[in-house]
Order: structure tokens, then sequence, then C-alpha cells
């Protein structure tokens, strides 16, 4: 199993569009079948698949192994609770997305109906 403080220790992203399994795995210092069933394990994780079934992972893809890897081997998460962990963090970043957006949408009213006049 991997050491706990590997997580400090991993490479930089490259600022590509695009990486390989390979590519992912040497990032995140995982093997790429377990990529691969996080694949199956985590909704959130849904590379591009082109020809043959080669997948293709975006940044926001790294970023996501990176935190399930964080919260399995240094946090201590079964695979549920890190599902469920990832799960309550979306839900609290759309209710701040929702309070920013009624507070611009104030705003925005406020600043119409001072033209209006």
């Amino acid at each position: 199993m991997l050491e706990p403080s590997n997580n400090n220790e991993l490479p930089p992203i490259p600022s590509k569009r695009y990486f390989t399994i390979g590519e992912v795995s040497e990032l995140c210092d995982v093997k790429p079948h377990v990529l691969r069933y996080w694949e199956q394990e985590f909704p959130q994780l849904k590379p591009v698949k082109r020809r043959g079934n080669r997948r293709y992972y975006q940044r926001q893809d790294v970023i996501m192994i990176r935190q399930i890897r964080s919260l399995l081997y240094d946090q201590g998460y079964t695979i549920g609770g890190a599902r469920l962990q990832l799960n309550d963090n979306n839900h609290a970043d759309d209710r701040t997305n929702k309070k920013a957006i009624n507070q611009l949408r104030t705003e925005l009213e406020e600043v119409l109906a001072i033209l209006r006049r």
C-alpha cells in the first residue's frame, strides 16, 4: 500500500488538455487497474473514451482522482465513505453557488431599478 505522505509528494499536473491512463497513473501514483475500478465506483469520474475504448482524462479528472486517493489512502475512508464525502462536497458547492447567484440576481435587479428611474 502507498505511504500516506506520498500525496504531498505527487508531481505537478502539466498543462495539457488530455492525459492517458498511463500518465494519470504516474501523476497520481495509482496503478491503471485501480483507476479503471474507481471509474466504476465513483460516478464523478468519467474520462473521455475514444478509438478502441482508450481513456483520455482531463485536468479535473486528475484532480478528482487525487481527491479520491487522499480520501482512501491518507484519510482511511472506505469506497462507500469516500463516495459519500465527494457527494457532500458537491452539494456544499451547489449551495454556495445558489447563494452567489441569488445575491447577484438581487444586485442586478437593484441596478435595473436605478436605470429605470
